[in-house]
């Protein structure tokens, strides 16, 4: 799909003439139903905030910031800033509030949307470091306190509806304003200014141009491929470049958004009534979804979940065959096809049946979980579980894996929906390149592993304020370093391999990746997550956090004594036991791993960890943070 618009604003006033009454979002009333918000109604909400904004005296080029969670009134500030030449720095209400005190000062934020009564108010005890802060509009209604401390600031206050009211009487005065504002716009203009969330310390504001986000749109729609009138529900930070760009590309063919959230009854129940075709998640929403059948399953028991091991088992080894056979899984070297097919023809065949019998009896609820109008989901923003990709690939549920940063807009590749790669990541974008490059800078050949490079017209305008960052990551001849280790397979799919700053190096030299290590681990029931430590050190370690109600069903199969707290029960040396033999379970020679990449010592932690603690908004764990945090665990591992 050729995208010809130079703006944002300018792709959805296309689309929004072209199929006016095609809805373009569903939101939830205070009843908790779903509503239809037409193209054409979308627009015109957008226009008039347009008018507001500029009635207010928002100029093109300011920065205003965006501090609210996926909602329909997101959306469509967030076009009607762009529609004036606005730029936006977006955040979610998860933001702490140093990296609010430190976004909406470093970017001289003047004017801030907030999504509610709390995100003012933790913004009000800032105004000491925000003194250029004058104005806030607001998504809700607000409390009568924080009316009072907004008084008391000195600081004016609309909410999003009398912004758009502003806005329709600005418009009557001022005809075709707007319009001409938007047909001004040019590609090159930034759209926006995401500041990264921060996992290697102080977040980096990320310049993004209409460019870059409408560069991925071409290549991006034709691999996650949808119609006017197909649903794709959003439950992810929409502040985060990647729900960003899959409304985008929703957008861009003319499709619809339906806000959720991702909490596991909200999200099923939301998925039944509005029978999507799409979901773009991070993975912990897709593992999700894994642990709930696998615990339904369980508590289920007897003839029920022997069929469901049985058939799952059967489904997983047909489709690991079918991928050798149709050359769907990453391939590093050239192989022989005619003796695959002769060796794996015939088993293939005889699972086939077998597998189609499964689909039908067990299979077939577990997609009716999803709707029955479901195409795939996205998987982004972090590494993608295999055992979750293979099973999610052997019950016959289409999620595929994609691949980007906040500086590359950020998709750089995805595997189609209609020819997805196991393994990959797959190919990058029409109109990017990608290369592998060693510690030299040389350029490696396939199946050998190095920094992922990439260039092309996603990749980001560079650092806000910081040039000379800017220079470290983007070359003279304009490829971005990535900080990804990755190979790409003889057929050009990307592969990644963990992150370069995650790199543990050990006293003997060992490098070792402990993402992959980590994924393993976290295939065993009885553990939800799992970091792997050792820099400096003589072996690896890993702290644990367990699956609370797995736990607890082991103890009482397994009659151990739990007179106390839960905090207790994971401390007695049952549990320790049983957790010592599953990471061994997981991680061994046998399970594909080197000597030195064995977990020698693990801690248990008592709490799940956090988004601004220990994760950062997409749920990705800030290893910077995690040696503070707990230095007493990691003590306790090293001392035995």
């Amino acid at each position: 799909m050729e995208i010809k618009d130079k703006t944002l604003p300018q792709l959805l006033k296309r689309i929004a003439s072209e199929i006016p009454n095609a809805p373009a979002q569903y939101s939830k009333d205070k009843s908790g139903k779903f509503q239809e918000i037409k193209y054409k109604e979308v627009y015109e909400a957008v226009k008039n905030f347009a008018g507001g904004l500029l009635d207010l005296g928002i100029k093109r080029g300011e920065h205003i910031g965006l501090i609210s969670d996926n909602r329909k009134e997101w959306f469509q500030s967030d076009m009607g800033l762009m529609a004036i030449g606005a730029i936006d720095v977006p955040r979610g209400c998860d933001a702490t509030e140093h990296d609010l005190r430190y976004i909406l000062s470093f970017a001289e934020c003047k004017t801030v949307i907030a999504e509610n009564s709390s995100q003012i108010k933790k913004i009000l005890g800032l105004k000491a470091d925000l003194p250029l802060l004058e104005r806030f509009i607001c998504f809700e209604d607000v409390k009568d306190d924080v009316l009072v401390q907004l008084r008391e600031s000195k600081i004016d206050f609309l909410t999003f509806t009398q912004v758009v009211e502003k806005g329709k009487e600005y418009n009557k005065a001022n005809p075709d304003y707007v319009e001409n504002e938007i047909a001004k716009g040019e590609g090159s203009e930034l759209a926006c200014i995401i500041f990264t969330s921060g996992t290697t310390g102080e977040p980096k504001g990320v310049m993004l141009s209409h460019s870059n986000f409408i560069a991925q749109l071409d290549d991006a729609s034709d691999r996650i491929c949808v119609k006017p009138g197909d649903k794709a529900i959003c439950v992810l930070p929409v502040w985060h470049a990647f729900q960003r760009a899959c409304e985008y590309v929703v957008l861009c063919q003319g499709a619809c958004l339906a806000y959720s959230k991702p909490i596991g009854s909200i999200l099923l129940a939301d998925m039944q009534a509005l029978n999507p075709q799409v979901m773009p998640a991070v993975p912990r929403v897709f593992e999700a979804v894994y642990d709930g059948v696998m615990r339904t399953m369980r508590k289920t028991g007897g003839i029920v979940y022997s069929l469901f091991r049985f058939f799952t088992n059967v489904a997983l080894i047909q489709s690991k065959l079918g991928r050798k056979l149709f050359r769907k899984e990453a391939r590093f070297k050239k192989d022989n096809i005619v003796l695959i097919w002769i060796a794996y023809l015939i088993p293939w065949l005889i699972l086939t049946p077998l597998k189609a019998l499964g689909g039908k009896l067990v299979f077939s609820k577990i997609r009716a979980k999803l709707g029955n109008r479901f195409i795939g989901g996205v998987s982004g923003g972090g590494a993608f579980p295999p055992a979750i990709d293979e099973f999610f690939w052997a019950v016959g549920v289409n999620v595929v894996e994609g691949y980007g940063l906040t500086e590359t807009s950020p998709v750089v590749s995805v595997r189609p929906f209609s020819d997805p790669i196991m393994g990959t990541v797959g190919k990058p974008l029409r109109g990017l390149e990608a290369k592998i490059v060693g510690e030299n800078g040389e350029i490696l050949p396939p199946g050998q592993k190095g920094i992922v490079m990439v260039r092309g017209g996603t990749v980001m305008q560079g650092y806000y304020k910081k040039p000379e960052l800017t220079a470290k990551v983007i070359d003279k001849d304009g490829w971005f370093d990535t900080g990804d280790i990755g190979m790409l397979t003889i057929d050009g799919e990307i592969v990644l391999r963990g992150r370069m700053k995650d790199t543990i190096v050990l006293r003997g030299g060992e490098n070792v990746e402990p993402l992959p290590i980590e994924m393993k681990i976290t295939e065993s029931r009885y553990i939800a997550n799992a970091v792997v430590i050792g820099q400096d050190e003589r072996s690896l370690g890993a702290l644990v956090i367990l699956a609370e109600e797995e736990i607890k069903v082991y103890a009482r199969e397994n009659y151990i004594p739990n007179n106390g707290t839960y905090s207790e029960l994971i401390q007695r040396p049952e549990i320790k036991k049983l957790i010592d033999s599953e990471i061994a379970a997981q991680v061994n020679a046998k399970t594909g791993f080197k000597p030195f990449e064995r977990i020698c010592g693990f801690a248990i932690l008592e709490k799940p960890f956090e988004v601004g603690v220990e994760l950062s908004a997409k749920q990705e764990i800030m290893r910077y943070k995690i040696a503070d945090i707990y230095a007493k665990e990691i003590k306790s591992i090293y001392a035995e």
